[in-house]
């Protein structure tokens, strides 16, 4: 059967915006429908240029993303002000997903042991605005994390990616015999990290996007013999076909031909609350930080700690920081980041990890990031903002393009909105609107 892939992807909004961020889609001409499994989601009808180039895309509203790949974070449904370990997150597709499921009050760690990965996990997180979503860089197998401490955890873990075969028809012969056994020593070692971190009564979502037995089926059954994990059944989401596979009870497997999407295996698991807590004191952490570390050129040596700022720092004509979320602002060198209150209990305080970048800070004076829309003072605050709201969507696009835009404000920046959608930051010019973004 010839696969024909639906393309999908995840609106980045509140609920309020949902309607306006449809607008901007539909004014440059997307069309779409919903998905039946989550009010998020959106299916692909029309595209009059690729989707990654509408200025939804570009401002970080939507998150293009494979309809199969959408259903471990549903899976594993988080708590709204929960925290959440995702152990292998590039390129952030599923760590983003958990963040908007936690919320802003919540908190999830996005952990990719490749640097160029990193990159962009990191990117794709600052350009959606997930403040509560923070990065490190550990070989997953030996995260130095404090035993039992999460009470939920994706891991969706390097694969052979044979149901991504639609689109790279390769992988069947580039991932076969060796190379699958040691795949699936990898993905124990993964499991196995995952039950020591995950607390007595948590859950851990397993996930791969292949269609290979041995790296779906056969790992959760080692993970309930061998790690004393729980299954939880999971019931199939809508819009999807199934199949099934002997030893996959409860366990979700897409038939990617027939559902159109990739192929994809979700797992369910749950340590028991009984379970005994593992040994593991701090000298093996550190050992573990040591051999694990890859995203900073100082392996080992923990990243000073960062100086707390007074919101009043923060505040100005394009930026409210009282909006942040619960946490601090801190600076770390000459970058303003956020620390979300849920991390300071979770983190070892020698773990090595970034917060959500929130602009740089020099001479006294912070410079906010162009892409940080979700401090721009709300509707009711012009008195102590600038905001630059536009109505034609032709005048958006030439201050993307590079051509400055007279605006009658004063000062050195303003707030960039379409129809009360907030978009950025610009600079002033003398009243003319410079776009900076990257």
């Amino acid at each position: 059967m010839v696969k024909t892939l639906v393309r999908s992807f995840r609106l980045v909004c509140s609920p309020a915006q949902t309607p306006l961020v449809e607008e901007l889609l539909r004014a440059q001409g997307y069309d779409f429908a919903p998905e039946p499994f989550s009010p998020f989601c959106r299916r692909l009808l029309h595209e009059p240029c690729p989707l990654g180039a509408s200025l939804a895309a570009f401002f970080g509203y939507i998150y293009i993303q494979d309809r199969s790949s959408m259903l471990p974070p549903l899976a594993l449904a988080p708590a709204q002000g929960g925290a959440v370990l995702d152990m292998c997150a590039s390129p952030g597709s599923k760590t983003g997903f958990l963040a908007q499921l936690v919320g802003e009050t919540g908190f999830v760690l996005g952990n990719e042991p490749s640097p160029p990965r990193l990159g962009t996990l990191r990117a794709n997180l600052h350009r959606m605005n997930l403040l509560q979503a923070g990065t490190c860089s550990y070989s997953g197998d030996v995260l130095p994390l404090r035993p039992a401490s999460w009470d939920a955890i994706l891991l969706d873990p390097p694969c052979s990616g044979w149901g991504t075969a639609e689109k790279h028809p390769q992988v069947f012969k580039l991932w076969k015999g060796a190379k699958i056994a040691g795949l699936t020593g990898l993905q124990r070692h993964l499991l196995r990290r995952a039950c020591a971190l995950l607390r007595p009564g948590g859950r851990l979502a397993y996930s791969t996007c292949t269609t290979n037995a041995d790296e779906n089926e056969a790992q959760v059954r080692f993970a309930e013999k061998e790690l004393g994990l729980e299954r939880v059944p999971l019931t199939p989401f809508p819009g999807f076909v199934w199949e099934e596979l002997p030893g996959g009870e409860g366990t979700l497997r897409v038939d990617g031909a027939r559902s159109q999407a990739q192929g994809f295996y979700v797992a369910l698991l749950r340590k028991p609350e009984d379970a005994p807590l593992p040994a593991e004191d701090d000298e093996a952490l550190l050992s573990a930080q040591r051999i694990g570390h890859k995203g900073d050129s100082r392996k080992g040596n923990p990243r000073p700690a960062g100086r707390a700022l007074a919101l009043s720092c923060l505040a100005g004509p394009a930026c409210d920081p009282a909006l942040l979320p619960p946490g601090q602002a801190a600076l770390f060198g000459q970058h303003v980041r956020f620390v979300p209150q849920a991390a300071a209990a979770l983190l070892p305080p020698s773990f090595i990890w970034q917060g959500a970048l929130l602009g740089g800070f020099s001479g006294g004076a912070p410079d906010m990031a162009p892409r940080l829309r979700a401090l721009l003072p709300q509707a009711g605050q012009e008195a102590r903002s600038a905001r630059l709201d536009l109505d034609d969507l032709k005048d958006v696009t030439a201050l993307l393009s590079g051509q400055s835009l007279q605006t009658g404000l004063t000062g050195r920046e303003a707030g960039l909105w379409w129809r009360g959608l907030p978009l950025g930051r610009v600079t002033l010019k003398q009243g003319r609107a410079v776009a900076r973004f990257k």
